[in-house]
């Protein structure tokens, strides 16, 4: 489960997928219309290539020049676009870039009638090794179809690059992702605290190193052991070293380590780089670090910082109303799983602390976080987010 989940989540950031499955279907589409005869007069006929087998060869051996010149010119805006983002914003939106599925649709028509075209000169023209004057006309005009589609692709491309490398698109982007982790990703909360760790629990450490990327405490229920997970989602640990979880028994009955080590390491997805499946704080990372380079020396940018926050208020407008804490799920009389969450003062010091540090001098900055402060207090009115918000 925990694979299928993690490939899931990589297939959907791989820029590879869909251009092969588009290649897949136009070698099926050209395989498909080979097949189909147009006799004179019909409709097909009149709509299908008129001109010589030479002809044809031509136009399709044109195409995927053409297709090869324009594929390599997109992947070239796109390293530039994504060398730019990374170098004026932050390193870490790069992965929204990956997962932009316009540039994946258009990568993929390109591909897929450069391989249609390069499929169709194996058959048009040619039959047994040599040269014969029928040929699969159809199909020749679905090349031409695949052409005029990829000029409509490269100038919604180029239209789609350019707006998607402004900064207001680009934090837009990132508050729509963040704010819905907040309404559906983040993991639900119980009334319960998290249970303290008795000196006789055993720890199970790590067998990877990178960040927590989702939890699922409900595939732990069954062990029969109370299981609290050590980390947060979102947070760093070190293979060998760093506790996953603290294990112990509530009725004192003997359990096998190992074996409730190996459910928690299935339960616990653990990867090289955060993701926005359950951190909420990661996208709050992404605004912040642009706010935060838009405010040094190099750029002295501070209006960008300004943006940057008003996009961090309306995220902490939809937390503030949302009920934070841990999860804690019965596992039996006396044993339970429990996932340690971040709570409303440390999203709050996550966007506040830095930007404040940098900003200290520049009093648009300031006013713009003491605004943000001042819509989370009007959003609630819950005492301790209150003196939270006032200690900020």
């Amino acid at each position: 489960m925990r694979r299928r989940e993690a490939a899931w989540e990589y297939l959907r950031g791989a820029l590879w997928v869909l251009p092969a499955i588009a290649v897949v279907l136009a070698l099926a589409l050209g395989s498909i219309l080979s097949s189909l005869n147009t006799r004179p007069g019909t409709w097909m006929h009149r709509l299908a290539f008129q001109g010589t087998p030479d002809d044809a060869r031509t136009l399709l051996i044109g195409t995927a020049g053409t297709m090869i010149t324009v594929i390599a010119l997109t992947l070239g805006l796109t390293v530039v676009a994504l060398q730019l983002s990374s170098t004026q914003f932050s390193p870490r939106i790069l992965r929204n870039f990956l997962r932009d599925r316009p540039n994946q649709v258009v990568l993929s028509v390109f591909v897929a009638t450069f391989a249609y075209s390069i499929a169709g000169l194996y058959t048009v023209g040619v039959s047994a090794g040599s040269r014969t004057e029928d040929y699969p006309r159809l199909a020749v005009s679905w090349a031409m179809v695949l052409l005029f589609l990829s000029l409509g692709a490269l100038v919604y491309e180029i239209h789609h690059l350019t707006h998607s490398l402004q900064v207001d698109e680009i934090m837009r982007k990132v508050e729509r992702n963040t704010r819905e982790v907040v309404r559906h990703g983040l993991l639900p909360v119980s009334a319960l605290p998290l249970p303290p760790v008795p000196d006789s629990a055993a720890t199970v450490v790590s067998a990877h190193t990178g960040y927590v990327q989702t939890v699922h405490p409900e595939r732990l229920v069954d062990c029969g052991v109370t299981v609290r997970i050590a980390p947060c989602v979102g947070d760093h640990i070190a293979a060998g070293t760093t506790p996953l979880a603290w294990v112990w028994s509530g009725t004192g009955r003997p359990f096998d380590v190992p074996d409730v080590g190996r459910e928690v390491e299935q339960a616990v997805r653990i990867g090289f780089e955060r993701t926005f499946e359950q951190d909420a704080a990661f996208g709050l990372r992404q605004l912040v670090d642009v706010a935060s380079k838009a405010l040094s020396a190099a750029i002295n940018d501070p209006y960008t910082a300004v943006q940057a926050i008003d996009h961090l208020t309306a995220i902490m407008a939809s937390l503030t109303r949302r009920e934070l804490g841990p999860l804690v799920l019965p596992a039996g009389p006396a044993d339970s799983v429990a996932v340690p969450a971040f709570t409303y003062d440390d999203y709050l010091d996550l966007v506040c602390a830095q930007i404040r540090r940098f900003g200290a001098r520049e009093p648009s900055v300031v006013l713009a976080l003491i605004r943000l402060l001042r819509d989370c207090a009007a959003a609630t009115r819950d005492e301790d987010r209150r003196a939270a918000i006032g200690l900020q």
